[in-house]
């Protein structure tokens, strides 16, 4: 297929693309800045990813540059619409609407572009399951965050206007992805301060959490993208799930991983948790093992752990 991509440059866009390639797909990845922004480990993803597809910088969804792509770098099969306003989604004060604008940034013509150049093409969204009504766990499932309501609205626009211009629409539902290449989150936190002969801290050590290794995500996505454009159903979604477990639980689940790997003393400092301000539970449902029932977990975690300790 010849895939148009938005994202490639995120942690887990890298990873999609890079399976897609491997995959035997053609791919086109608009970024929605300049390369010269690029620093620390989204510049070591950013210069890998140009060997795997082709680039083109500032160019965000919806803009002239992004549709002049879709009129003249085409025609494209499937439209992969990773990328999304990211920017500060942690805070409270996100805001939700500019990045819905953001998200969707003339949508009607982006699809009717993408349809006039093809017969027969197909989107996929990627959520997340911190949206409202996404995943299982504590009742309600309401949006985690000004960030997670964004990403509901900006599937509900996409399910709206791709039903009005009959393109197939998937959603590919992403839990808590880790793995090489990723920013100072959990588990870099972990394996940085374990090199550093530090013992780190868990400090939400009872939250249920999805954690899912990124190449078996990877995996089931470009299984996903697959099944979209050859079932051609009006919504298809999955919601592939990894290691369900508290966050203590997996915590020590990497130090058993790494520990004989690495040979660092990956001891824990778990605190007993006094935040509670987010959901209890709250994980994907379909397992990912049973998508993608010929992934390798010991090759995974040989891998993540090289990465760590070079």
């Amino acid at each position: 297929m010849r895939i148009l991509f938005t994202g490639a440059s995120s942690f887990t866009g890298f990873w999609f693309v890079k399976t897609l390639k491997q995959a035997g797909h053609e791919l086109t990845c608009p970024l929605s800045g300049s390369d010269a922004r690029y620093t620390g480990v989204r510049k070591r993803r950013y210069q890998s990813l140009r060997e795997l597809c082709q680039t083109i910088p500032d160019a965000p969804f919806g803009s002239k540059s992004f549709i002049d792509i879709l009129r003249h770098c085409g025609p494209f099969d499937l439209l992969c619409h990773h990328g999304a306003d990211v920017a500060n989604y942690r805070s409270p004060d996100f805001d939700p609407w500019s990045a819905l604008q953001n998200n969707t940034r003339n949508i009607t013509e982006v699809l009717g572009v993408l349809k006039a150049s093809t017969d027969t093409p197909a989107v996929v969204l990627t959520g997340t399951v911190f949206e409202c009504d996404e995943g299982a766990g504590t009742e309600p499932l309401r949006a985690f965050s000004p960030y997670g309501l964004s990403k509901g609205l900006t599937f509900q626009t996409f399910r709206y206007f791709c039903e009005r211009a009959e393109v197939p629409l998937g959603k590919f539902v992403v839990p808590n992805p880790f793995g090489p290449f990723e920013e100072e989150r959990f588990t870099a936190y972990l394996c940085r301060s374990w090199r550093e002969g530090k013992i780190p801290v868990v400090k939400t050590p009872d939250y249920s959490r999805d954690n899912i290794p990124v190449d078996l995500l990877a995996r089931c996505y470009a299984l996903f993208c697959h099944r979209t454009t050859h079932e051609r159903q009006p919504l298809t979604k999955v919601n592939p799930s990894g290691y369900i477990e508290t966050q203590g639980a997996f915590a020590s689940r990497v130090a058993k991983e790494l520990a004989p790997r690495t040979g660092w003393d990956c001891r824990l400092s778990v605190q007993k948790q006094t935040d509670f301000t987010e959901p209890m539970v709250r994980v994907n449902t379909e397992p990912a093992t049973i998508l993608s029932p010929d992934w390798n977990e010991t090759g995974f975690w040989d891998q993540f752990s090289r990465y760590y300790a070079d």
